[in-house]
């Protein structure tokens, strides 16, 4: 669980990061991998990949998009979707809406035209689509603790 911690933290810029973590962890690099390896292998790992600030690479406008989507077509429209360099976050949810994702680009003319390309090349209509721009943004940096914490006493001095 302490490997699943650490990943959440920032993974160091330099040649060898998992070595330098396991550092961090008291294990060898190989013991590190190998733990990779098995969480991946169970399930329990799908990835690792950046958080990659999009404004930061001259992307500013940012929308989340919702889109109604035939069960039957849902795969065929996710293909569709992933194929574009400005998606992220492609998820299907069970909900009328079931496909969301968030877009950006240089600008909001620019997201309007990927929409509407969109929405051409899957043959959704407009009013399938559910459109949430970006009006300002907020990063919440969400960690989950797989470590047993210690229990604090609140200012009543009970636990």
């Amino acid at each position: 669980m302490k490997v699943l911690d650490a990943l959440q933290d920032d993974i160091p810029m330099v040649a060898r990061p998992y070595a330098e973590i396991a550092v961090r962890l008291g294990i060898t690099e190989t013991d590190f991998l190998e733990r990779l390896k098995r969480l991946h292998e169970a399930g329990i790992l799908r990835g690792i990949s950046p958080v990659l600030e999009s404004r930061q690479m001259g992307l500013p406008a940012a929308t989340l998009v919702a889109l109604h989507v035939p069960e039957e077509k849902v795969r065929e429209t996710a293909a569709i979707i992933n194929g574009y360099p400005e998606v992220s976050h492609n998820f299907q949810r069970d909900h009328y809406y079931s496909l969301w994702f968030t877009l950006s680009a240089r600008n909001e003319e620019r997201i309007g035209q990927l929409l509407d390309e969109i929405l051409d090349r899957t043959g959704i209509s407009r009013e399938d689509l559910l459109d949430l721009p970006t009006v300002k943004k907020l990063k919440i940096d969400v960690r989950f603790s797989f470590m047993p914490q210690k229990k604090q006493e609140d200012a009543f001095g009970s636990p």
